[in-house]
């Protein structure tokens, strides 16, 4: 992901020294090797954001690669599988709702008319279904770390 050896290093080391610190708290975990896998994961992505805002100018400015990692690819094609999924159960209303707004970006009033409703009630339902779709997310990515 990072691109670096010596930043993969960093970071793995950085990673074990946090699962090191939890000392119990790792009894808690079924699978410390996938907890060891996200908390890598997630540091990687950290330092990604971090080196966005760093100039173009710092030292190993090669690292900042615009064209994404075949692990990058991956998974955000199969984040997007997942909230497609996810959006196809949500009931009728909340599934249209999300459609017009979030994927053929209507606007509030544009989608009021369309479905013939307040813009008020078209905005606790978008929130509503937003709030739905991050429920149903977070619980998947909590329950594939179990398996």
């Amino acid at each position: 992901m990072l691109q670096n050896r010596q930043e993969a290093e960093d970071v793995v080391q950085e990673v074990f020294l946090k699962m090191w610190m939890m000392g119990k708290k790792l009894d808690e975990y079924n699978d410390p090797g996938a907890l060891a896998a996200t908390m890598t994961r997630n540091s990687c992505i950290d330092m990604l954001r971090k080196w966005k805002h760093i100039d173009n100018s710092r030292e190993g400015s090669e690292l900042m690669n615009p064209d994404p990692s075949p692990f990058e690819q991956m998974v955000k094609t199969e984040n997007e599988q997942i909230i497609d999924n996810i959006i196809e159960d949500l009931p009728p209303l909340y599934r249209n709702v999300v459609q017009l707004r979030e994927i053929n970006g209507l606007s509030y009033e544009e989608i009021a008319l369309h479905q013939n409703v307040n813009i008020n009630t078209l905005r606790v339902t978008l929130s509503r279904a937003r709030r739905i779709i991050k429920e149903k997310y977070l619980n998947y990515i909590n329950e594939r770390g179990k398996a």
